[in-house]
């Protein structure tokens, strides 16, 4: 459902559907419905790939890039693993750089090998992990967030980038794979001393709010923990309870971890974490009941992240400029608070970097008043509460 926030501001709920006739889309050239799976599709496959995918003993996935990049681009990873075993391709994954332990826990990374792997290596990953492995590898698959179209099928548009990535590989290898949108994977919780640490200490006790400060662009995408703040308050106000808001800062560097609290307010307690590693945090998102944030990796990160019942708040992520709808996991309990900017890129499946639309002075994060987003934010919570 997509519903007015207030003057400009409207809220996309993950479970939205897309009807290709609204956005701009390249047609799939197939409807997946009539094609069982592991049949050939009516496009030709690229056959170089095909076969240099072939011969490979050793799949290396290879990030090195942002983190919101590389969540969205594991479909590819799923896609291909999925085509090696519809073919019967038997493979070893595994996953190097900075991203290799979130990763591990997506399910697609086996086991270190016992022996040496057979055949020869294939790369999949961002240009940087692609291109630092060539002289290495017999095939690279170089995820890039700007290479797929928006792809339509059946009346429908395919918006978000894992289900762009994930049927980009399809076309390419040929054969109508196994999966269903959602098609990014899914990131299960572990035990965590931090995450238990802030249990004893009550943090995570009654209505535990996640805001995301942390962000590459601040110029641009910083929602400001003041504004945060403001929403935890509103919100709080509205259940007459208690709020406890975590303020999720920049990621692990090597000043370490830094855990602060503010004065308490009358709803609400500020516990601020800087520092924190996203394989701390994976761990800690799906303790919260809200998840906040502006659109960057850890936002992704949040919606990816399930508890071990497989259950997780739900996640709203702010767009002032770029397309919420490519910009996001394809998860049903990811939604949007956007722009009219942004909801311009979307139908026009355009970019404001790629495409060099001269940005817009007005449009910063202060397009999303606290208070339209808490009420927002409050029918989501009544949605989910027991």
């Amino acid at each position: 459902m997509t519903t007015a926030a207030s003057a400009g501001v409207r809220f996309h709920s993950g479970s939205e559907v897309t009807p290709s006739a609204s956005v701009h889309t390249t047609p799939l050239g197939y409807d997946r419905d009539d094609i069982p799976v592991g049949a050939p599709l009516p496009v030709p496959a690229s056959a170089a790939l095909v076969d240099r995918l072939s011969g490979c003993g050793e799949i290396e996935v290879a990030f090195e890039g942002k983190l919101g990049d590389t969540l969205l681009a594991l479909s590819t990873v799923r896609a291909l693993l999925e085509w090696l075993r519809l073919c019967s391709i038997p493979v070893t994954v595994r996953a190097v750089g900075p991203y290799a332990a979130l990763m591990a826990r997506s399910g697609l990374v086996t086991r270190p090998p016992t022996t040496a792997p057979r055949g020869r290596r294939a790369v999949v990953g961002d240009r940087a992990g692609v291109e630092a492995r060539a002289s290495e590898s017999v095939a690279g698959l170089v995820c890039d967030p700007a290479a797929p179209p928006c792809w339509s099928s059946a009346g429908l548009a395919h918006p978000d980038l894992p289900s762009r990535n994930y049927l980009a590989l399809e076309r390419r290898l040929g054969i109508r794979l196994p999966g269903t949108a959602p098609f990014v994977p899914l990131l299960p919780a572990a035990p965590s001393g931090l995450v238990e640490e802030l249990h004893a200490m009550g943090w995570l006790n009654g209505l535990t709010i996640a805001a995301i400060t942390a962000t590459s662009w601040p110029e641009r995408k910083n929602y400001t923990a003041q504004r945060y703040i403001e929403l935890a308050e509103l919100i709080a106000e509205r259940w007459q309870s208690q709020a406890r808001l975590l303020l999720i800062g920049g990621v692990a560097d090597s000043s370490g971890i830094r855990i602060t609290t503010d004065d308490p307010r009358r709803y609400v307690q500020v516990l601020r974490l800087d520092g924190v590693s996203a394989d701390h945090l994976v761990n800690l998102f799906p303790r919260c009941q809200l998840v906040v944030g502006n659109d960057t990796g850890l936002t992704h990160l949040a919606a990816m992240a399930r508890g071990r019942d497989g259950g997780g708040p739900p996640v709203v992520g702010l767009y002032a400029r770029h397309s919420h709808s490519k910009w996001r996991t394809g998860l049903p309990h990811h939604h949007a608070v956007a722009t009219d900017l942004s909801d311009r890129m979307h139908q026009g499946d355009l970019c404001p970097v790629r495409d060099a639309i001269a940005p817009n002075t007005d449009i910063h994060m202060n397009a999303f008043p606290p208070v339209a987003l808490a009420e927002i934010c409050v029918e989501l919570l009544n949605r989910v509460a027991p």
